[in-house]
């Protein structure tokens, strides 16, 4: 498994997520991409990604073999989208959890599953914990079980295609406070979304005089 750095997790996690929270508007242009990974809300760090950046990590992850370009289509302008789910022998539920581990850092069962709603229905804690545990039995491990921290009643995932950790010496930062309910997140995703569209009709209104 090709060892990623913070940024190509982040693009691959956004690509994961367009994938299906929005999938009328995927594969994404490099500026929808960009939008994508700089979202305020869904993201643990936020990020301020320029395009060069992006695109550097888009070379990283398609020579890894985990994402790649789209031609063709009636499109001039360049596309990408993932192939996370043949490389990593992914079906729906199990590519949401990674993606949103991808996405937002160390969580719990409870609020990946919460948090899979946008894009796909995972049914149970049971069906999500299954997964993550499969996840974690692999030969070559996804994710990792972290211990409870000082004052959180839950265990938390984390992903580990940036590389091993050691659970043990590995200390979550604070716990953010959700400063924005789920409705009002969606309402924002959907805005996101509209923006990147916008973002793509003017890349091929622009290519069309190239």
């Amino acid at each position: 498994m090709t060892t990623l750095s913070l940024i190509e997790a982040r693009v691959l996690g956004a690509l994961i997520e367009k994938s299906m929270a929005t999938p009328d508007y995927y594969p994404l242009t490099v500026n929808s991409l960009v939008t994508a990974c700089n979202q305020k809300s869904n993201r643990d760090p936020v990020m301020e990604l320029d395009e060069a950046t992006v695109n550097r990590a888009l070379d990283g992850l398609m020579v890894a073999g985990y994402a790649g370009r789209v031609l063709g289509g009636g499109s001039r302008v360049e596309k990408w989208r993932h192939v996370a789910g043949k490389a990593f022998q992914l079906d729906g539920p199990e590519l949401v959890l990674l993606g949103l581990l991808l996405l937002r850092g160390p969580q719990t069962t409870g609020e990946l599953k919460t948090r899979s709603a946008s894009m796909t229905l995972i049914d149970s804690l049971e069906t999500a914990e299954t997964v993550l545990v499969s996840f974690s039995e692999r030969e070559d491990p996804l994710v990792i079980r972290l211990p409870k921290q000082p004052g959180q009643k839950e265990t938390r995932w984390m992903h580990l295609l940036c590389g091993p950790v050691d659970p043990e010496s590995y200390h979550l930062p604070e716990p953010a406070k959700l400063k924005i309910q789920d409705q009002t997140e969606e309402r924002i995703q959907k805005l996101e979304a509209e923006l990147a569209a916008l973002r793509e009709e003017f890349d091929r209104f622009r290519a069309s005089f190239g």
